[in-house]
């Protein structure tokens, strides 16, 4: 029978949806987070369910927890450029001593441990697709370092964990992921396109548009995360979709979603922004038997819908 799973950063855009999954698959939830990202309100539907338990609590510090555990999935962290850019020292933090916390938290209670690491592992990459034997083009003083080296280091911990303490380690590097409860305003592209499209505003693109992302359904990575921490691998494992399309692509995407005629407004690149993000997604389709299902034509709608209800 499933057993009881802790997941950090629960009432977060991909911890919440998670905690959905893991209620479906049969497991009870302790949902951890501090609420500087996350919001209540996503894990609302799920207060009043007898195998969902909330506690507001920030993993930097050490979190006592009475019951047995089967596994743990770390994925408090900002997540956001906007966010780590206004959390530097809270985003270092978490992934250093938050994820050493949970990793103790695991080891004494003989669980499993998911990592949700991050595709910023690889910076601005000059291997494309990146697969996980890529080591990486990270600038470790840039404006993005809070995030891409504090992940790095998380990884480290785990992998020290694991050998030196026989911690059931698993490592995801989680590429751009989309879909409903994506918090407004948080920066990132998805939110910003599709509540621009929604109230006629122009479509902020920074640089010319033609650096590219791949966009993963938030369902199809959630259950990615599932498969690789009830699996026997350890990972490194890209969880992401290897469609690419450029920034600008993107937008008419959104646009066409939408319904909307905005117009397009340029804005400088910032510094170290990814010029090419695609995950080479062998090593996940090979040992965990995962690839993503939902195609934009498909997941695109559902969060433009979501994103409605949220502005009206």
């Amino acid at each position: 029978m499933p057993g009881r799973v802790l997941v950090t950063g629960g009432a977060g855009f991909l911890g919440s949806h998670l905690c959905d999954l893991l209620l479906v698959r049969g497991h009870s939830v302790l949902c951890v987070d501090n609420l500087c990202t996350g919001s209540r309100g996503n894990v609302e539907h799920l207060l009043g369910s007898e195998d969902f338990d909330f506690v507001e609590h920030d993993i930097c510090e050490p979190l006592a927890v009475e019951e047995d555990l089967e596994a743990v999935f770390n994925l408090a962290c900002p997540a956001s450029p906007l966010d780590y850019a206004r959390l530097p020292l809270e985003t270092l933090r978490v992934c250093a001593d938050g994820t050493a916390n949970m990793l103790s938290l695991a080891e004494g209670k003989g669980a499993r441990f998911l990592q949700a690491s991050t595709s910023e592992v690889y910076g601005d990459p000059e291997q494309h697709p990146q697969n996980e034997d890529y080591w990486g083009h990270v600038n470790p003083a840039g404006p993005r370092s809070m995030y891409d080296e504090g992940k790095r280091y998380a990884e480290a911990l785990c992998v020290s964990y694991a050998r030196a303490r026989g911690v059931d380690v698993h490592i995801a590097r989680i590429f751009n992921s989309y879909g409903p409860r994506m918090r407004r305003g948080d920066g990132r592209v998805v939110p910003a396109f599709i509540e621009q499209a929604i109230k006629g505003l122009p479509l902020t693109v920074f640089g010319d548009g033609s650096q590219t992302r791949s966009f993963c359904y938030c369902t199809d990575t959630v259950e990615g995360l599932y498969s690789l921490c009830y699996s026997a691998h350890a990972g490194p494992v890209n969880i992401g979709n290897p469609v690419e399309m450029t920034v600008l692509e993107f937008a008419e995407a959104v646009k066409r979603a939408v319904g909307s005629s905005s117009a397009v407004d340029y804005r400088p690149l910032p510094t170290d922004d990814p010029a090419r993000r695609r995950p080479d997604i062998g090593r996940a389709r090979e040992l965990l038997g995962w690839e993503p299902r939902v195609g934009l034509d498909e997941g695109l709608p559902r969060t433009v819908d979501w994103f409605r209800r949220q502005i009206s």
